[in-house]
């Protein structure tokens, strides 16, 4: 080790380990053998703070910068994300990009004073003059309610008896009626209407009295909420200004700004406070050179998501992405290893004038994305000019390889789809796991674990019992690692949160970027696919073994 340097938040590396020549992509990448040596020594100091183990224990990113103060020596720079023991200055770690937690600075007196809005508003809530104001008026309509309820009752029984004494009187019976004519019965009707309609409007103007005084009560809130939500928007625009961002090349750029051109528009919460624009800022400010980057998970996974304890994780792509693209602006940064080759080409495993069956290679899209590279659906395009239709039926991710069926007509089209929609077709994958199923987790089973997106972290999945989409696996271990996975439904990145979350394997699928640990290639790979040819009916299955 060499000596600690003077700056308390640099730390020193031994430099063992070859130096890359550019920095890491952070969206994507396998951590350096630096960064790995750099988060054992974080992950030794985090291993002395007992006084943080609570709130440690509760989960937290943490990131290593490796850093050159262009005197060949290497250092590594730490940061958390958000605050740890409700602060975001300790030393050992790089501060906030914007501290904005001062006792008395200017974000705290404004959350202070919208806090205060909030405590007018549930007290204006909860005086008991607007609780007997709402109590009196749920008491109206109730009462509306069951009167109206007994009227249209009695019209219903009074008609049942009309239509009786009718029906009677067309047979010629001269029992006893309660009508003397048929005048009787309609004006009877009339009536009844007449008086279900005055019931209405004096329940009516009842309740449109008490709902006026309780709508000028509720005005007097209104007012104090737009208030409350013009205050913590201005807070927001003001917090976000401060938040500016240096490049490399000495730019900066605040975060509204940053944002601007993003579909959301606005930064998300949270924006700026993550590991890695932390760790660039620091650098940046210092002039220090960025050599290399990672960050990882510390402590337990979150409710939903998958996170596991010392595992490496891609910086998110909803909070950080954008803010990245500026940051790294004039430094040489490694490609995202896990962005798909332009050579790549699937392999034809089957063709007709309606189908085409192929293998695509791990790393290519099924569809065209936003960056312009290849993908299934183009070389099927370029194969089959004169094809019709959307063409691709199912999708795998771009980093699982496999079997895909392709349309090339649109009634071959809608057939197939029609299978994928009614579960008919059959799906099986081979995967690696990263590591042997924890004790306790049987070798074959079912998980049921319903799936929603991350919206702030665009690809990623998470587990959501309330919002998410129902997602069955049946799996059976088939070696110590080797495991085989038939999806009944097909939602994404499915069979990868299933084998990763707590509640499924407890084991990533080897080299998940996302849910795992970031390796040469994600281990998965559909292998067989049956399902009805469109057009001759007949039941189709094709294998393709995979290369591992």
């Amino acid at each position: 080790m060499t000596e600690q340097h003077p700056d308390s938040r640099r730390h020193p590396l031994s430099g063992g380990a070859l130096r890359p020549l550019r920095l890491n992509n952070p969206m994507g990448y396998v951590p350096h053998p630096l960064c790995r040596e750099a988060a054992v020594e974080v992950q030794r100091y985090l291993g002395t703070k007992t006084a943080w183990s609570e709130e440690l224990e509760k989960g937290k990113m943490f990131g290593v910068l490796v850093v050159d103060d262009g005197s060949g020596a290497l250092a590594f720079l730490a940061a958390y994300s958000g605050q740890l023991a409700g602060r975001s200055d300790w030393d050992y770690f790089v501060p906030a990009v914007f501290d904005y937690l001062q006792a008395d600075g200017y974000f705290k007196r404004k959350e202070a004073a919208i806090s205060a809005i909030n405590r007018q508003v549930e007290a204006w809530e909860s005086r008991p003059q607007m609780v007997e104001a709402l109590a009196r008026l749920n008491q109206l309509k109730a009462t509306a309610d069951s009167e109206m309820k007994a009227c249209r009752q009695a019209m219903e029984a009074a008609k049942v008896r009309r239509d009786a004494v009718r029906e009677a009187w067309s047979k010629g019976e001269k029992k006893a009626s309660p009508y003397a004519s048929e005048e009787e019965m309609v004006a009877e009707s009339q009536w009844m209407k007449a008086e279900l309609r005055r019931c209405r409007k004096r329940h009516m103007e009842i309740i449109g009295w008490q709902q006026k005084v309780v709508d000028e009560m509720k005005a007097e809130v209104a007012q104090l909420r737009m208030q409350r939500k013009q205050k913590s928007e201005a807070l927001q625009r003001w917090l976000f200004s401060q938040f500016r961002m240096l490049n490399a090349r000495g730019e900066v750029r605040d975060l509204m700004d940053i944002f601007a051109d993003t579909p959301m528009g606005v930064p998300p919460s949270g924006a700026g406070e993550c590991c890695a624009p932390r760790l660039l800022q620091y650098a940046f400010a210092h002039r220090l050179t960025p050599v290399a980057m990672a960050e990882f998970w510390w402590g337990r996974s979150p409710v939903g998501e998958v996170r596991e304890h010392l595992q490496f994780y891609p910086a998110c792509r909803g909070k950080c992405l954008p803010i990245l693209r500026h940051m790294l602006t004039g430094l040489e940064v490694e490609d995202n290893p896990y962005e798909q080759p332009a050579d790549l080409q699937p392999e034809i495993c089957y063709e007709d004038e309606s189908l085409m069956v192929l293998c695509k290679p791990a790393g290519m899209l099924a569809v065209p994305g936003k960056t312009g590279a290849p993908s299934v659906y183009d070389f099927v395009k370029a194969r089959c000019p004169n094809a019709e239709g959307p063409l691709v039926v199912h999708r795998l991710d771009m980093a699982t390889s496999g079997l895909m069926v392709v349309a090339k007509t649109r009634r071959a089209h809608q057939l197939l789809q029609a299978q994928f929609a009614h579960r008919t077709v059959k799906k099986e994958y081979v995967a690696l796991l990263q590591r042997p199923l924890p004790p306790g987790i049987p070798r074959q089973g079912t998980i049921s674990l319903p799936l929603a997106a991350d919206p702030l972290d665009r690809p990623r999945q998470h587990v959501d019992s309330e919002r998410g989409k129902p997602a069955v696996t049946y799996y059976e271990m088939t070696g110590d690692e080797r495991v085989r996975l038939i999806p009944h439904t097909g939602r994404t990145h499915q069979l990868r949160v299933h084998c990763a979350h707590a509640n499924g394997l407890a084991t990533p699928i080897l080299g998940d970027m996302l849910y795992g640990t970031p390796g040469e290639r994600l281990f998965l790979h559909a292998e067989k696919l049956t399902f009805e040819h469109p057009v001759t009916h007949q039941v189709m299955t094709f294998t393709a073994p995979p290369e591992f």
